[in-house]
């Protein structure tokens, strides 16, 4: 079973649900996981409950939502991986710090303690600016993969980065095999 989390990336939730359901069409079993402002935020992508819903049916199991909820995994609740798509600036800060104060990174820190594999698709409009050295702490901590990403607008958005959720599945099953996906940055 794997952990397969979403963070407030409202604008990616669309191409997370599609990678996740090909993960589930595979026969991989999936506990969703969601952070507060998530499974409680309606946003112009739509309503929280929809999100819920939509997860919770492919998959067939409840979505852990609270800090109290994540907690066992790793030590009781053993996870093949966590998968943390979309993953956010803040999130990533926190998980780089080890600040552990939602649901995502009760779960990140749970799982990390487990030394199985994380994988990360960071969806970020400050990945190169103010958490660009939050990526460089991740990428040298053991058992965190990224799924590699690009700018997704230059031109406007010079300091974003954008997974490339057609590599989110290829970037899974390399981390299983403690191996990064490269190119990561493209």
């Amino acid at each position: 079973m794997i952990g397969y989390a979403f963070c407030g990336s409202f604008c990616t939730h669309k191409q997370s649900v599609v990678q996740m359901k090909k993960l589930n069409e595979k026969g991989i079993k999936i506990l969703p996981i969601m952070s507060e402002n998530v499974y409680n935020t309606d946003t112009r992508f739509g309503t929280a409950t929809e999100l819920i819903n939509i997860v919770e049916e492919t998959v067939g199991n409840k979505t852990i939502h609270s800090i109290v909820e994540a907690e066992p995994l790793g030590p009781k609740i053993k996870l093949d991986a966590l998968i943390i798509a979309p993953c956010t600036g803040n999130t990533l800060a926190k998980i780089a710090r080890g600040i552990t104060d939602t649901t995502v990174t009760m779960a990140a820190k749970a799982h990390l303690r487990s030394d199985r594999p994380t994988i990360i698709a960071l969806c970020s409009n400050d990945a190169l600016s103010a958490n660009l050295q939050n990526i460089s702490i991740l990428l040298e901590r053991k058992n965190v993969f990224f799924v590699p990403m690009k700018q997704d607008d230059p031109t406007n958005k010079p300091h974003s980065l954008v997974a490339d959720f057609n590599k989110l599945e290829q970037t899974y099953e390399l981390a299983l095999k403690y191996k990064q996906l490269q190119p990561l940055f493209q």
